[in-house]
This record gives structure tokens, C-alpha cells and sequence, in this order.
């Protein structure tokens, strides 16, 4: 595989289209270019959040998810191709209850605020969301495994769950949604 990408810049896209892993051409418009596309973005945002100061375990576990992301994407790069295993999405499962577990109960709605690393695993959490989307919108239209629409869920949700646990480091919190109507309630309810 050294020597897979010996010229970057070959104009056979110069036309709309490009080649998949199976040597076949489809438009750069396609569904699966675009699932391809949202995952690669994902896996960019991912690696920007990896410059920021996390905890061990947290980085560990988003460079595992790194290389997931690559697998998930090789595998829609070769229709009918199996990359991204069960195994990842269990690991994606195991993930969410460990680090929910330390969590305190949601209340109230949160923004995608705090700080800087939480702000970016917001980022990465709705970049997934929308490769999810992708994804089950190319499954409409062609056979796919469950796997990758599974894992980009469960990532999505990991991304939500490891924002609050980013918020929590030194001291902070959740940055809360203040809903006109919940405020309105709570005073009604002091009267």
C-alpha cells in the first residue's frame, strides 16, 4: 500500500467523476461520494479535536474511532465490501456507557458551547449526524451493511456524551438552553 497514491493531482476527476476502490466511475454527486465525503469530514474534525487537551482515555478512543472512520469509508469505496466489523460498533457501545456513566442526568436541552474541545466534539457530533443521513439515504438506493449506519449513530452520540465529559474537565458544566417556555413554567409554578 506505499506506493497506492503516487500522483495526487491525476485530472481523471476532471470530468465530474471519480473512481471507486472497484475501478468503477460514478459522478462526484453520488450519494456514496458524498457519504464518503462526510465521513472524511468527520475524520477531519475528529483529528482537529485531537490537538486539543484531553484526558488519555479519551484520546486513545477517538484515534481508535480515526481509524473506524477510514475502514467505514473504505468500505463504501467497494460496493459490496465488508471493512467496518460488529465489533466496531460494540466498541462504540461500551464507549457511551462508560463515559455516560459519569455523567450527571440531563435536565434541560444543551447548547454546543463550553469549551473549546466540547465545542469541537459538538462539531464532529452533527458532522456524523449528517453522514448518517447520507448513509441511510444511499441505503435506500443500494444494498449496504448495517455497520456503518450503526457506528455513525452510536458515534454521534459518543460525540454528545464526550462534549459534557470535555465540559467537565477543570471544574465546568454544560452550557444549558434557557427555553422561554420552561422559564415561563417554573414562574408559573412560583405563584
Amino acid at each position: 500500500m506505499g506506493n497506492r497514491l503516487t500522483q495526487i493531482a491525476t485530472r481523471t476527476g476532471d470530468a465530474g467523476t471519480t473512481g471507486l476502490g472497484n475501478q468503477q466511475r460514478v459522478s462526484k454527486n453520488s450519494l456514496r461520494i458524498h457519504a464518503m465525503g462526510d465521513i472524511d469530514e468527520l475524520n477531519s474534525h475528529i483529528g482537529l479535536l485531537l490537538c486539543e487537551a484531553l484526558p488519555d482515555a479519551v484520546r486513545t478512543l477517538l484515534v481508535e474511532v480515526q481509524h473506524q472512520l477510514f475502514n467505514l469509508g473504505g468500505e463504501l469505496s467497494i460496493p459490496g465490501f465488508t471493512l467496518l466489523k460488529d465489533e466496531a460498533v460494540l466498541a462504540l457501545d461500551e464507549a457511551l456507557e462508560l463515559h455516560n456513566a459519569q455523567l450527571p442526568r440531563l435536565q434541560e436541552f444543551i447548547l454546543p458551547a463550553g469549551t473549546r474541545a466540547a465545542a469541537q466534539a459538538h462539531v464532529c457530533r452533527t458532522v456524523a449526524r449528517r453522514a448518517e443521513r447520507v448513509v441511510v439515504a444511499l441505503g435506500n438506493e443500494e444494498a449496504l451493511n448495517a455497520a456503518p449506519r450503526q457506528y455513525l449513530n452510536r458515534l454521534s452520540d459518543l460525540m454528545f456524551v464526550l462534549a459534557r465529559v470535555l465540559n467537565r474537565m477543570d471544574g465546568g458544566d454544560d452550557v444549558y438552553w434557557k427555553s422561554q417556555r420552561l422559564a415561563q413554567s417554573s414562574s408559573e409554578g412560583m405563584s
